[in-house]
């Protein structure tokens, strides 16, 4: 027999399986284990592709808007941005109500065909004579749609492990989605040398540039994880202990396994959780969005400054995050799931109290008429406008500080820059741990029904706050300032941390809450 769950999720992501026995498991043979950690292990793959798809083309978008459609503006980036959040919060639930009559490989493959195509659309969208930009819009929205497979695979996971081997798995899960953020960007810089022109084929139609050279790896990337799926994957479920389950959809359960799914799942505990791991992607989103603009005002930074330095800050959190998702598997199993987001909700709160202004120091004031190029005035897309432009317009930049168009910049102390970074450090640690936590708790308070339309539900609330978090703090920064912006995220996040007090009895495994496990 294979070792314990357990003990493999304590090992290297990918390491071999330890030798042991497991004496909660008295039906599952070696070979179904070998085979259900096999597939559990494609899937992390798959989530790794989803996240490299979202941030490989993140920084260039711009630059390729702008060189196939010159009508294209700001505001229109703004909106192919979130389309890919748009179509993965779309996408979710349908995914996942899909895994939950027929097998998981096929909305896997299909979502991941999507994706593939969404890539080769990006990859000709210089091709049509007008319109380009709405080609681009239809790539991102289609790319965001074929990323509503990560509900699919959360569903499996949960649905393929015990308890114990739980925590661990979907501690592994969120590891390779953190490294799919943060690799896709490297990947990106890394075809920056090809340059704009690169090679045309001539036949085909088709250009290989810094552009469009990312989509095409994430399309042969596609096929191959297409390939893993149907050669590697099986279906595979367990109970709660462990043993191995015979069906694997709701309508084969619901004929077999009556006297389990006639027992109700705690809804009050779902809607529970769905909001506080809404919270917590919303106070990461805004996060990651107000950087930029807040270190340009506090500190004088100029644009490229702010988003090297920014970046340099995210991608250390980024290595952050994969440490700590490591390293709460452990943590949770000394003191369970609740406590560890308890606690990570707590740092959260740690870190934008102190990020609140304090003391008598002013940031510096920019005094001139800056009009459309006014920090707290640009869109997200402005933002990225400005990494790409040219050496002569830099030199006509205006002079940087804190714009006196805000008014809050002539009375608001200065945020200090070790305020920022250790601001910084403790949200790298707290929302980590609160989002796999978060996963954890719900896939257990679910417990043996398939849970496909459940993570749907999940993803898109989580998808629902990156696109309402920038847009919440850049209008409450704009117009109120850090002081009340940052008051008003700990507001929220002391809210929530009240929100799981009210619910923290009742956030246990579903086969514990009806007697069948001990917790």
């Amino acid at each position: 027999m294979a070792g314990l769950g357990a003990e493999a999720e304590r090992e290297p992501l990918l390491g071999p399986l330890a030798a042991g026995s497991r004496e909660w498991d008295v039906t599952e043979t070696e070979e179904h284990y070998k085979s259900r950690w096999r597939s559990i292990r494609v899937l992390y793959l798959t989530m790794f592709l989803s996240s490299v798809g979202f941030s490989i083309v993140i920084m260039s978008i711009w630059p390729y808007l702008h060189k196939i459609d010159q009508t294209a503006d700001a505001s229109f980036l703004g909106w192919v941005i979130a389309s890919f959040s748009l179509g993965q919060m779309v996408a979710s639930p349908l995914f996942g109500l899909w895994s939950n009559y027929r097998p998981r490989r096929e909305p896997l493959i299909v979502s991941i065909f999507i994706s593939v195509a969404a890539n080769c659309l990006y990859a000709y969208v210089h091709v049509p004579a007008a319109h380009n930009k709405y080609y681009m819009l239809m790539a991102r929205a289609l790319m965001g749609f074929g990323a509503g497979n990560v509900a699919v695979v959360r569903s499996y996971i949960a649905g393929a492990t015990s308890l114990e081997e739980r925590t661990g798995s979907m501690a592994n899960t969120s590891t390779c989605q953190a490294l799919g953020f943060i690799l896709g960007p490297v990947f990106q810089t890394c075809f920056v040398l090809i340059g704009e022109k690169g090679v045309t084929w001539d036949t085909i139609k088709l250009q290989i540039n810094m552009y469009t050279a990312p989509v095409l790896l994430g399309a042969f990337l596609g096929i191959l994880n297409i390939i893993l799926i149907i050669t590697i994957l099986r279906e595979h479920r367990v109970n709660d202990s462990g043993q191995q389950c015979k069906n694997t959809n709701f309508e084969e359960a619901s004929t077999d396994e009556p006297h389990i799914l006639q027992r109700n799942i705690d809804q009050v505990a779902v809607v529970a959780t769905n909001v506080l791991f809404f919270v917590v992607l919303f106070i990461f989103a805004l996060f990651e969005t107000i950087l930029t603009p807040l270190t340009m005002d506090m500190y004088g930074w100029t644009q490229e400054q702010a988003v090297l330095y920014g970046g340099i800050i995210l991608a250390a959190l980024g290595v952050e995050a994969v440490v700590i998702f490591m390293g709460v598997k452990l943590l949770s199993k000394t003191i369970g799931e609740r406590a560890v987001l308890l606690g990570g909700l707590t740092v959260v709160l740690a870190g934008f109290l102190i990020l609140l202004p304090w003391g008598s120091q002013l940031p510096k004031i920019q005094w001139e008429d800056l009009h459309n190029n006014s920090v707290p005035n640009t869109t997200f897309g402005e933002t990225i406008i400005g990494l790409w432009k040219s050496a002569s317009e830099r030199q006509n930049e205006p002079p940087t500080g804190c714009p006196v168009e805000q008014a809050w910049c002539l009375y608001t102390p200065v945020i200090h820059l070790a305020q920022l970074l250790t601001s910084a450090g403790l949200l790298g640690i707290g929302y980590p741990a609160c989002n796999v936590m978060s996963y954890t708790l719900y896939s257990k308070i679910i417990g043996p029904r398939p849970q496909g339309v459940y993570m749907g539900w999940l993803t898109a609330s989580g998808s629902g706050a990156r696109i309402l978090g920038p847009v919440f703090i850049s209008h409450v920064y704009t117009y109120l300032g850090p002081r009340w912006a940052f008051s008003l995220v700990c507001g929220i996040v002391v809210l929530t941390i009240t929100l799981l007090g009210v619910v923290y009895k009742r956030l246990v495994a579903f086969s514990v809450r009806h007697g069948g496990i001990q917790e």
